[in-house]
């Protein structure tokens, strides 16, 4: 007898809202590392993993597949396609003798893609954010609540946001956004 096992997201069979405003989908799986460490990393990191970890609060990188969102004065998320295998490697081997902190949390998160012209307000029902674009700007990212949940939040595009959460918020979360669809009409 031969078993095969097959990785699900916690968000299949979930729903999310899907409207002209607003619609959210699961995100696919990815490599997520958290990143610590000082300024002395940019460099290294930079060269190993394609994009260079901001040093502005509250802003990101990306080039491609690849993400460097700013969490912390010394703290950033590693987003990458899930393919990268040896990523986690190839950025130690670059941070040799540099002192740093590099943790997979792959499977830790799941990401939410939140788009449409109405992608802000939905955000807003239960976000403490100004998310206006003024307040909020395209390449902004930060940590912040959605309703009790903690979620790591980009927003790489003008009418589109990056939803980073807990695994076992998930679920939780996505409740949220198709109440607030469905709030909003």
């Amino acid at each position: 007898m031969t078993l095969n096992a097959v990785r699900r997201s916690v968000l299949d069979g979930r729903s999310l809202p899907s409207s002209p405003k607003a619609k959210a989908s699961a995100l696919p799986f990815a490599t997520r590392l958290n990143l610590r460490g000082g300024p002395d990393i940019v460099g290294p990191v930079a060269e190993a993993f394609g994009v260079a970890p901001p040093l502005k609060p509250l802003s990101s990188a990306s080039a491609g597949a690849r993400a460097a969102l700013w969490l912390g004065p010394d703290e950033w998320l590693l987003i990458a396609e899930e393919a990268a295998t040896d990523l986690q490697a190839k950025l130690e081997a670059a941070l040799a003798g540099v002192f740093h902190s590099l943790v997979d949390v792959s499977h830790r998160h799941v990401g939410i893609w939140l788009e449409g012209p109405g992608a802000a307000r939905l955000l807003a029902a239960g976000c403490p954010l100004d998310l206006d674009l003024s307040a909020f700007p395209v390449g902004m990212s930060t940590r912040t609540l959605l309703v009790k949940a903690e979620i790591g939040l980009w927003r790489p595009v003008e009418n589109g946001f990056h939803i980073e959460v807990l695994r076992s918020f998930a679920p939780y979360v996505a409740r949220i956004l198709d109440q607030a669809a469905r709030d909003q009409g």
